[in-house]
């Protein structure tokens, strides 16, 4: 028969991650769990937890930069960025998205994070990029708007997931090096960001290029939609 216990630690991770518990002492909890029951002495858990600490000590860097983070998000950083999106009057969907990737980019690059899909995307980005589509197509119907806000969200994405492992700082980056310096391969992570700009560029130029086919195909649809509604008007009056 085969024994389960040994899996008990995977039980408890998604335990608590669901009731939202604290993530490090979950994990602690997990991991001494999964080792008592395997009978694992407590004295040789805790060195495999401590070698395991030592490892990926480049970690450790990401705690040091989030005090500054912190203050300059205290201090106005997402408010700015809304502002900068605002003044964009004239804008059309792909200009307040573009922009917006852009900005996200460029902020993850400096280890900063004024993005998210409920923080930015959804209260300001979202409605922004259905007002442009609105001015161009004022009957927008719904399954439109739902287009327009799927590819609001899809800038984000794009955003972070392609541009987070820019800074030298960021969590995804540390650990990569621990992993590739227990492994003796001498990496620099100045040469690691480096090497992540391209893919930056790259996704943003995709974005850019879907962006625009998206936007351009969903106003023609509209445009017809919209004359066959007048069409269909007119010809009722007529009758």
């Amino acid at each position: 028969m085969i024994d389960f216990w040994p899996l008990i630690g995977i039980v408890i991770i998604t335990v608590g991650l669901a009731l939202k518990l604290n993530t490090l002492l979950v994990i602690l909890v997990a991991g001494v769990s999964t080792g008592l029951v395997a009978d694992i002495a407590v004295m040789d858990i805790l060195s495999i937890l401590g070698q395991s600490f030592t490892q990926n000590r480049y970690m450790s860097l990401f705690i040091l930069i989030l005090p500054m983070i912190g203050i300059l998000e205290r201090f106005g950083l997402r408010q700015r960025a809304e502002q900068m999106i605002g003044s964009m009057k004239k804008a059309s969907v792909s200009k307040i998205l573009m922009t917006y990737l852009l900005l996200r980019k460029v902020t993850n690059g400096m280890g900063l994070s004024i993005g998210g899909h409920p923080a930015m995307i959804r209260p300001l980005i979202a409605p922004m990029a259905e007002a442009a589509a609105e001015k161009e197509s004022p009957n927008l119907s719904d399954e439109k708007r739902q287009s327009i806000r799927a590819l609001s969200a899809a800038s984000e994405n794009f955003g972070n997931f392609f541009s987070q492992l820019l800074f030298i700082g960021t969590g995804g980056i540390l650990l990569i090096k621990g992993v590739m310096t227990d492994n003796n391969l001498d990496v620099k992570l100045e040469t690691m960001a480096l090497w992540a700009l391209p893919t930056a560029i790259a996704s943003f130029v995709v974005f850019v290029i879907f962006s625009k086919i998206t936007e351009a195909r969903l106003l023609k649809s509209q445009s017809n939609n919209d004359a066959s509604v007048a069409a269909n008007a007119d010809a009722q009056k007529e009758g």
